[in-house]
């Protein structure tokens, strides 16, 4: 199994256009510290790659990784479709970037299909450009990634009831929000992908156990931190992110878990965006690292 890294910002990006926070001025002093929205790529058995959110830097990530540039035809692509895991605007913007796609498979949870078609029209919008195919993410077992293969396989474990602002009133579903388990039954190895957690479920802490790899949210370093940097009025878990560090925090149970642990999805107000920052050596002395930007993690 192969996973390309091609972000690990929460919304808005490090840094964000409209915020002069240390985490933002840093980043647009030193351009190494820049970080493009939470998203990975993970390669099939045909050697085709299947894009994890769609953010609204897409474009970017795929032009900066040459495993994704098309080619030797001129719109030949190995560009695969996409797998969503929400229906966050962050997660979700970057599908019309493709409308250039002959056709664009989505695997998706069905409540994030229906805000994106029924809330968002986003098929009424791309059906004058592309040919868009749904696939419904599976919330119990998995299914091939690629359709009829016996390769990779996929499938969704529900997190969170936590609809998108556009989407409030829309009906109550426990897959809104989910991790992504894949696993390889060539290798036996399993990674398990959660860029966004409001709980921890015992299915989640089971598929952690099993899992080679674990890379989840890392939005805040702790419960107060979205109120003392004054982003909003709301604690961490309030906005729907489990905090790193405290006594809901993640950082323990990661401690416990035999995987290699990674955070992603960092807010531009998390201490972890400064390289200096003690918080990372902190991590370091419990085996946790913090995703960056073009990881290849192979399993």
């Amino acid at each position: 199994m192969l996973l390309l890294v091609l972000g690990t910002a929460a919304g808005g990006g490090i840094p964000q256009w409209n915020c002069a926070c240390p985490g933002c001025s840093g980043a647009r002093a030193d351009p190494r510290r820049r970080r493009r929205h939470a998203s990975l790529a993970v390669r099939t058995d045909d050697g085709r790659w299947y894009i994890v959110n769609a953010t609204p830097d897409i474009g970017d990530q795929i032009d900066g990784r040459p495993e994704l540039h098309p080619g030797p035809g001129p719109r030949r692509t190995p560009v695969a479709g996409l797998v969503l895991t929400d229906a966050e605007l962050d997660h979700t913007l970057g599908i019309a970037r493709l409308r250039e796609a002959d056709s664009l498979e989505v695997i998706a949870a069905a409540p994030v299909r229906a805000a994106l078609l029924d809330r968002l029209h986003l098929g009424d919008v791309l059906t004058p450009y592309t040919s868009m195919t749904w696939r419904e993410l599976p919330r119990h077992g998995a299914e091939p990634l690629t359709p009829g293969a016996s390769g990779l396989q996929i499938g969704g474990i529900p997190v969170s009831g936590k609809r998108p602002r556009y989407a409030a009133d829309a009906p109550d579903d426990e897959a809104w929000v989910v991790a992504l388990r894949l696993y390889d039954p060539a290798s036996g190895a399993t990674a398990l992908y959660a860029p966004a957690l409001a709980t921890w479920p015992d299915r989640l802490q089971q598929a952690a156990a099993e899992a080679d790899c674990v890379i989840v949210d890392g939005t805040f370093w702790d419960d107060e931190e979205p109120r003392r940097t004054g982003i909003s009025e709301r604690t961490a878990t309030g906005m729907g992110h489990l905090p790193i560090e405290g006594p809901d925090g993640t950082a323990d149970r990661l401690a416990g878990l035999a995987a290699r642990c990674l955070y992603t999805h960092l807010n531009n107000t998390n201490p972890l965006v400064d390289p200096a920052a003690p918080q990372h050596k902190q991590l370091a002395r419990l085996g946790i690292e913090v995703a960056y930007d073009g990881m290849v993690i192979e399993l």
